[in-house]
């Protein structure tokens, strides 16, 4: 069991009271990660300001579920991908989308599928991809841009999935309807 605190407004260090409340009110509530990052306040702002130019980079509510889901159901994090469910849900991503994402079966767009497959290789090789992984997402009409997007939101994930794993974070209860364990992870 973590020992990793959870803070709220009124406990967290002084630095991360205003990016809390700025939490609250984008969220309506403080994520427990959010509450988990709040220990050092350097995290916390930067994982904010990762998820907010995330979100303006190409890439549609769709796209940005793809990176995102893709990413957490690879690193198997019991806390993202529920999160992640819920703000898919929110964007109006389709449910056949998201249950194929959170399932690990291809996406019956295929340009969609073609985000998945090389965010899937970008995240395994970290970053080593190859040249016909690369030809084959511009094949799909991606390009440079998007290679360096995926980038962002990996670097955003990371943060947020390996503190989830090393704090144990408890899934908030807004997203415990979306509750999810990798494939296998049960045989385990």
């Amino acid at each position: 069991m973590s020992d990793f605190k959870i803070y709220d407004k009124d406990s967290a260090p002084a630095d991360s009271k205003p990016l809390l409340q700025n939490s609250l009110d984008a969220f309506g509530m403080i994520p427990g990660l959010h509450g988990v990052m709040a220990e050092a306040p350097a995290v916390l702002e930067g994982y904010q300001a990762l998820h907010s130019l995330f979100q303006k980079t190409s890439f549609d509510a769709n796209e940005l579920t793809v990176v995102w889901m893709t990413i957490n159901v690879e690193h198997g994090c019991h806390y993202c991908v529920p999160a992640h469910t819920a703000i898919a849900h929110m964007m109006k991503v389709d449910a056949d989308t998201i249950n194929a994402l959170r399932d690990e079966t291809p996406l019956a767009d295929a340009k969609l599928e073609a985000l998945r497959t090389f965010t899937l290789a970008m995240t395994r090789s970290r970053g080593n991809v190859t040249s016909d992984q690369l030809d084959a997402f511009y094949a799909a009409g991606y390009g440079q841009q998007q290679v360096l997007e995926i980038i962002l939101g990996l670097a955003q994930k990371v943060m947020s999935n390996y503190i989830n794993h090393v704090a144990e974070t408890p899934v908030d209860e807004p997203f415990q309807r979306f509750a999810w364990e990798k494939s296998g992870a049960k045989a385990a």
